[in-house]
């Protein structure tokens, strides 16, 4: 029988180096992406967003066309929106620092425009 002998590095563990763990480190980060990808996206009631009724994009638009006159050739940026009644919107707009607000129904008739 033979004895074998075998070295231990100070500390008693087996020396490892920065090399030896770069693959391990790679392996859990791919991990950790795959996780974060396979993550379900919230029901629509849960969403923020659907929690208040807004204005639809193509009346937003008309009451920012509505409000170019009284801006004086600044950019017109509607911020917010929100459904008044069943027919009706109000559309908050951002007209170069100056706030309007603009009243539109449902089938894209603008009923007033008003500085806010």
């Amino acid at each position: 029988m033979q004895a074998v002998a075998t070295t231990r590095s100070e500390g008693g563990n087996l020396p490892t180096s920065k090399a030896g763990r770069r693959p391990i480190q790679a392996c859990v980060l791919a991990a950790a992406s795959l996780l974060a990808a396979c993550q379900s996206n919230p029901e629509p009631q849960e969403m923020a967003r659907t929690s208040l009724q807004t204005a639809p994009a193509d009346l937003q638009l008309l009451c920012a066309n509505a409000v170019v006159a009284q801006a004086g050739g600044a950019k017109v940026l509607p911020t917010s929106s929100r459904q008044i009644d069943a027919t009706s919107y109000s559309v908050d707009l951002d007209a170069g620092g100056r706030r309007f607000t603009c009243i539109v129904d449902g089938s894209g008739s603008v009923k007033s425009v008003q500085p806010a």
